[in-house]
């Protein structure tokens, strides 16, 4: 149970508005876990994992995301449909409208930090309505030691009252009644109406990569990352799908972090949590078998469904949301670094699942090219993924993680592209998607091989290799790799026509155009110069 240890010395809520609430502080999981149970917020496995329902709302809601636009935002973010702007004073309505929701109620209250880096660390205090969103944060952000409790002061507050909804929004200028706010002058991160517990991590995140670009010459990254026995650091970057959880788990490294780390000055690579938060949609142990492994008391599911009559989750079962998820601590899993950075980044991975059958199983990048195609965060969504989607479909999301980056894409990418010279990496896109044709008529590279790859490269067994240019998308595809068919390295050789190959590559660079016109008027010339080769508009008749 709490212990006077864990409650810090200037514990007076009403600094932050919050009159005589009945608050918990930095409760044990086990304790958290209880109440939940008790208070029928909650179930657990057949192994005594705690399982929630987040009701309405199964994932972030993008819609309902706003920045306040103050003077120290105003000139700084690249304000757009994903980086909404809301008044301060809209701001502060909502945010009093929501203490007052939270007094005289039963509140639970959180302290930890995110970064790993000592030298960046960031205290953050969650204020929030529900038990288990505390447990969601114990696991997500980084623990303190016993000692450090009394004298906890925070850099950021999270406010999270899930039950709340406006009944203002259409005068504060937001879409409907819940809300997910960054203020940066006040250091607040403001949830209301929605139980999803990504909202409070994906907030904190989205706060760093505004905060270590600008104020501490840190690149943020939306990425997972490990190392090897001789020091040295590979970089995962990919969206939903691309195999980025499954390839950065390596029994022969140590997971620095699954989802979300920093670059700094002097080539660390640092975690920003304390733990991870993975999808288990048709979770088995076979393929995922350190995240199924990881699932037990300590972790938290969230909105599963059991086998019936049973207490067995049933992974392939979606009729609650595709987006079925555990939260657990990052020593859930067996082979890590603590803490969680290194030194000495030399591969960076931009993982995508090509449903085209167009792209290579993988190529290096020059810095300009790997500058595009970060700012491009290229993947294809194939039939089945979401309602109306019948056959591939480009999808594009900045630094493979546009939802949650206040600057202009540019701005990372030209750290990114300034670091990678700097510290001599290698830069490599890789393909986990579909060879010999598109979705439906060709197969997915095989993973075996795709592990292969990345592992010859990390060994260096590709510096030394001959390397051809791919005529559409200019990227240079290594002619051999042990233990690799040699066909399927171009990708061209892999399709029955090679006139239809032609055709769908030049399809897919057009994508590729058309999504980075937005970015032209901030793009270098060397950016520029790293997409695709063709002029989409007249073809490949140069060729």
């Amino acid at each position: 149970m709490e212990t006077i240890t864990k409650k810090p010395t200037n514990s007076n809520l009403e600094k932050y508005g919050i009159k005589d609430a009945n608050a918990h502080w930095n409760l044990d999981a086990d304790t958290l876990q209880k109440i939940t149970l008790e208070k029928g917020m909650g179930t657990e496995t057949e192994n005594g994992t705690l399982c929630i329902n987040t009701g309405k709302f199964t994932g972030r809601s993008p819609q309902d995301r706003f920045l306040v636009k103050d003077d120290y935002t105003k000139d700084k973010v690249f304000w757009n449909r994903t980086n909404k702007g809301i008044s301060s004073d809209s701001f502060n309505q909502l945010y009093n409208e929501v203490v007052n929701y939270l007094s005289n109620k039963e509140i639970y209250i959180h302290d930890g930090y995110v970064c790993a880096a000592p030298e960046y660390r960031l205290n953050v205090r969650t204020i929030a309505e529900y038990p288990w969103s505390n447990y969601f944060v114990n696991n997500m952000f980084l623990r303190l030691k016993d000692s450090e409790y009394a004298d906890f002061s925070e850099d950021w507050l999270v406010v999270c009252a899930s039950g709340y909804e406006t009944p203002n929004a259409e005068a504060l200028g937001i879409r409907q009644g819940n809300f997910s706010i960054l203020d940066f002058t006040r250091k607040i991160a403001l949830v209301g109406g929605s139980a999803y517990a990504g909202e409070m991590k994906k907030g904190i995140f989205s706060a760093l990569n505004l905060i270590l670009p600008i104020e501490k010459n840190v690149l943020p990254m939306h990425c997972s990352a490990n190392v090897g026995e001789d020091g040295e650091t590979a970089i995962f970057f990919g969206l939903s799908g691309t195999g980025k959880t499954t390839l950065s788990a390596d029994p022969n490294r140590k997971l620095i972090g699954d989802d979300e780390h920093g670059w700094t000055a002097d080539n660390t690579i640092f975690n920003f949590e304390g733990g991870c938060y993975a999808k288990v949609v048709d979770l088995t142990e076979e393929k995922e078998p350190d995240i199924f492994r990881a699932i037990r008391p300590g972790a938290m599911l969230e909105n599963i469904v059991f086998k019936e009559g049973t207490k067995e989750v049933d992974y392939e079962d979606t009729s609650i949301t595709q987006n079925t998820r555990v939260s657990y601590p990052i020593h859930h899993i067996d082979n890590i670094m603590q803490p969680s950075f290194a030194k000495n980044p030399k591969n960076i991975f931009f993982l995508t699942c090509d449903a085209f059958g167009v792209l290579p199983p993988i190529s290096k990048l020059t810095p300009g090219q790997a500058a595009y195609h970060f700012i491009s965060g290229y993947t294809a969504k194939v039939a089945g993924t979401e309602a109306g989607i019948t056959e591939p479909v480009p999808s594009f999301s900045a630094c493979f993680g546009e939802p949650f980056m206040p600057l202009h894409p540019t701005v990372y990418a030209e750290m990114l592209s300034k670091k990678m010279t700097e510290a001599g990496v290698n830069v490599w896109l890789v393909n986990t998607g579909w060879s010999g044709g598109p979705y439906g008529v060709g197969s997915r590279i095989k993973l075996r091989y795709t592990r292969t790859m990345i592992t010859e490269a990390m060994k260096g067994a590709l510096n030394d290799v001959d390397y051809e240019q791919h005529p559409v998308f200019g990227l240079h595809m290594p002619k051999y790799i042990h233990d690799v068919p040699s066909e399927i390295l171009d990708p061209m050789n892999t399709w029955l026509q090679k006139g239809a190959y032609v055709s769908k590559a030049i399809q897919l660079a057009h994508s590729f155009h058309l999504n980075f016109d937005k970015f032209i008027d901030q793009a270098s010339n060397e950016i520029m110069h790293g997409g695709p080769l063709i002029d989409t508009h007249q073809g490949l008749a140069h060729l």
